[in-house]
């Protein structure tokens, strides 16, 4: 579910994120209903472009503001 909200408050479609991701929209569908389980780059590459964690997407933690960023990570590109 938080994906659907980040997503609906940045305005973006599906088919947006399936782009920036190089999915099919209707893999990004089944990641945001729980259908199918985020693989760990897929999770890594969102958590970046909504610059939260991914504890935050996993709803571990209810806190959006993302960890600092540790050494020799590339930035979002």
């Amino acid at each position: 579910m938080r994906l659907r909200d980040l997503r609906e408050d940045g305005d973006l479609t599906q088919r947006a994120l399936a782009d920036y991701l190089h999915i099919r929209q209707n893999t990004y569908s089944q990641y945001e209903t729980g259908q199918r389980q985020l693989p760990i780059d897929i999770l890594i590459r969102l958590a970046l472009y909504f610059d939260t964690s991914t504890d935050y997407l996993l709803g571990i933690t209810n806190e959006r503001k993302p960890y600092p960023r540790g050494p020799g990570i590339p930035p979002l590109s």
